[in-house]
């Protein structure tokens, strides 16, 4: 029963890693006419009638309101600063490059549970760490031809925005329901970065409105299908196939965009993934251990 109920959490999650990277490509191409901050504030405003629908029709709405607000307000933040700096980033470098060091962002997890949870990392798991973190500098080539500059800064710090965000979603799990979760998020997200971003709100273009549309539509499928995919599956099955990003950037950058990564960014994704993957295992490991 395991078996096939993991079998059904990879498909779910090669379905949301799909709808994600579409959404991603939505705010690639919207980020080419607008702020950063107002790409952001787009993103969360388009899913929140759909997730209105969703949280209705899960007659889940009692539980939007008996909530950890300070956690909640954190959360938005973090949101805002990782969507405005992905969209950012996203205007000035390949979908490809700006995913192999997003990738960094499970690594970052592992690293921040030490201090912030109090889990315990053996060395093994830091050395998968620090391996990863040549990765990030592979692909950033601080003395060569990489993306290191305003835009791979800009993604690292959506990383370690997403890490903290993943974080606090650990804790709120504990009380909160995933309607809150995603509820809330998208409200603060698309309220607060609609604020930070009307002093230069651009009107909203007519030939962008099925972009800001598939935006919404695959923002939300993407979160019902990652929903679906770790309440079915073990998060250490299901959890390595959100690498499977990397080939929608690939497609997505040579359709669209004509681009192609080099050798080194490739290769320097490769290692971060590799640590990823490492660290999933060990996790598993881990938790075996703990759990027999």
């Amino acid at each position: 029963m395991q078996t096939q109920n993991n079998v059904r959490g990879i498909v779910a999650m090669l379905i949301a890693v799909g709808f994600f990277s579409l959404m991603d490509g939505g705010l690639k191409q919207l980020s080419a006419h607008y702020p950063a901050m107002q790409v952001a504030a787009i993103r969360g405003l388009s899913s929140l009638p759909l997730v209105l629908l969703w949280v209705a029709a899960t007659g889940t709405v009692a539980t939007l309101w008996k909530v950890r607000w300070p956690l909640h307000l954190l959360r938005g933040a973090l949101s805002i600063v990782m969507l405005s700096a992905f969209a950012y980033a996203l205007k000035r470098m390949p979908m490809t490059g700006a995913y192999a060091l997003f990738f960094v962002a499970p690594l970052l997890i592992t690293a921040l549970s030490v201090p912030l949870l109090g889990e315990k990392v053996g060395p093994r798991r830091w050395s998968a760490i620090a391996v990863g973190m040549v990765g990030v500098l592979v692909v950033l080539r601080p003395s060569g031809e990489g993306v290191l500059g305003w835009a791979g800064l800009a993604v690292l710090l959506a990383a370690t925005a997403y890490a903290l965000s993943a974080i606090l979603v650990r804790v709120l799990h504990r009380t909160d329901s995933s309607q809150s979760m995603v509820l809330w998020m998208l409200v603060m997200t698309g309220v607060g970065a609609a604020a930070l971003a009307w002093p230069a709100w651009q009107p909203l273009q007519g030939a962008d409105g099925w972009i800001i549309v598939a935006v919404g539509l695959s923002g939300f499928g993407g979160q019902v299908a990652i929903t679906e995919a770790f309440r079915v599956g073990q998060a250490s099955v299901v959890a390595p196939f959100e690498y499977s990003a990397l080939a929608w950037a690939l497609g997505l950058d040579w359709l669209v965009w004509q681009v192609l990564p080099d050798g080194m960014t490739l290769l320097g994704a490769g290692i971060v993934v590799a640590s990823g993957l490492y660290l999933l295992r060990r996790e598993r490991v881990h938790t075996g251990a703990e759990h027999p």
